[in-house]
C-alpha cells in the first residue's frame, strides 16, 4: 500500500492543547477517515512543534477528495486551522508532503527476490 509523509508547524503555545485535542478524536471523524480510504494514520510532534503525518492510502487524493466532501472534515478542519503557524488555507491542504528516500521493508524485499534467482554458490558474493 502506498505510503504517504507531511509535515505542518504548530503553535508552540498551543501544543499541549493540540495533543489534548488529539487525545480522543471525534468518532465521527474517526469513522469517516477510515471510510475514505486512510489507513495506518499517524500524527508525530516535535518538542518545537514540528508536526509530521504518516498515512497509507490506496489513492491519497481521492482519500483526500473523499474527506473533503464531508461536513465533519469541515468542523475538524476548522478547529484545527489555529492550532497551525504558516498556513494559508485548511490544515489538511496546507501540510508540506515529503518524499520517502527508504523504506526498509522495500530494501529487505528487492533484496530477497534478487537472491531467489541466484545460484547458491553465489549468494556469498552479493
Amino acid at each position: 500500500m502506498p505510503r504517504y509523509c507531511f509535515s505542518l508547524q504548530v503553535r508552540p503555545d498551543r501544543m499541549d492543547e493540540y495533543v489534548e485535542r488529539h487525545r480522543a478524536v471525534w468518532p465521527e471523524m474517526l469513522a469517516a477517515l477510515e471510510e475514505t480510504g486512510w489507513r495506518n494514520y499517524s500524527l508525530f510532534l516535535r518538542e518545537d512543534g514540528l508536526l509530521i503525518g504518516y498515512v497509507e492510502s490506496d489513492d491519497l487524493v481521492a482519500a483526500q477528495a473523499a474527506m473533503a466532501a464531508t461536513e465533519v472534515n469541515a468542523r475538524w478542519q476548522a478547529d484545527m486551522a489555529p492550532y497551525f503557524t504558516q498556513l494559508e488555507g485548511a490544515p489538511d491542504e496546507g501540510n508540506v508532503p515529503l518524499r520517502e528516500v527508504f523504506n526498509l521493508d522495500d530494501q529487505i524485499t528487492q533484496l530477497t527476490s534478487a537472491r531467489s534467482g541466484v545460484p547458491d554458490s553465489l549468494e556469498g558474493n552479493l
